[in-house]
This record gives C-alpha cells, sequence and structure tokens, in this order.
C-alpha cells in the first residue's frame, strides 16, 4: 500500500543492534507514550491487546482502544516485516478509528555502527477518509506522527542512557 504522508527519525544509540531491537521488539514498551494521558492525547490514551505472539512474529496482531475526547478510537495492526535484528514494520489492517492519521504503516531500522547502532523510526500514513478527518487530518497529522516517532525516540534514549 502507498500512504500520502511520512515521518522518521534517526540517531545514534550507545547499544548493540540486538540489545536496541530486543528493546524495540515490544510493541508494549514501544507505544508506552500512547498508555499514559498526555496534551498530545488530549489527556486520552490507549489500552493494548495481543495476540499469543505478542506482536513479536510476522502476522501477530496488536489491538489498541481508548477514548479522546469522550469518543472512542481503536486500530488494529499486524506485524508485516520481522528481521531481527535490523527491521520490524506493521501496519494497520482494516479501516482505523482514529481522529487525525488514518490507516498508517510504521517501524525501524537497525544499522550497526561500531560498538553504537544507528537507529531510524518511521511512519508512513494518511489522514483519516471522512471529510471531518481529512480537515483534521490537514490540520494536526502530521504534529501527530512526528509527536508519536520522537516519543520513541525519546524512550530509547531514556532506556540506553543517552545525553
Amino acid at each position: 500500500m502507498t500512504y500520502t504522508r511520512s515521518a522518521q527519525t534517526e540517531i545514534e544509540v550507545a547499544a548493540s543492534a540486538e540489545a536496541l531491537f530486543d528493546y524495540l521488539d515490544d510493541p508494549a514498551r514501544l507505544g508506552a507514550h500512547m498508555q499514559k494521558p498526555s496534551a498530545m492525547m488530549l489527556g486520552g490514551r490507549m489500552t493494548y491487546g495481543f495476540d499469543e505472539a505478542q506482536g513479536r512474529a510476522v502476522g501477530s496482531v496488536i489491538r489498541m482502544v481508548g477514548t479522546i475526547l469522550g469518543g472512542g478510537l481503536s486500530v488494529e495492526e499486524v506485524v508485516v516485516e520481522r528481521q531481527p535484528p535490523h527491521r520490524k514494520v506493521w501496519e494497520t489492517r482494516g479501516r482505523p478509528n482514529l481522529l487525525v492519521i488514518g490507516a498508517y504503516r510504521m517501524g525501524f531500522e537497525i544499522a550497526p555502527s561500531g560498538k553504537s547502532s544507528r537507529l531510524l523510526v518511521f511512519i508512513d500514513y494518511d489522514y483519516p477518509s471522512s471529510a471531518a478527518g481529512r480537515i483534521v487530518g490537514a490540520m494536526f497529522g502530521p504534529i501527530y506522527a512526528r509527536w508519536c516517532i520522537n516519543r520513541m525516540i525519546k524512550d530509547v534514549i531514556s532506556a540506553f542512557h543517552e545525553s
């Protein structure tokens, strides 16, 4: 599938590719920023649900449900690529019920670099399909997408004590 928008961030992490992949391979850890109320989530939060593979195998399903401004949110993702310790990609399945972005593909790539690793986190996405969703998406989708990948990067920095 081709998406109309994208965002990405790349950093150097003082960790082996294996350690970094192991950390990022846990969807609950990677999406921890979605599980806490925040200004970007307008006080809302998402709760995760996993299949038996816990989001750590190709075909594994990850479900998120939550609320924002009293309305329900839901999305189902499926892992479409998993190549330890270098790359993992997941994408939405069905029609996501989200506010500022619609269907998306997210992932990360890790390249060893001496005793460190180069980490790229990305999201390719569309705006929501409804007329109102396209308007809200155009206003806030890019901000939200950038916030999401930057939160993942900040969590990695905290976990590996980068400065």
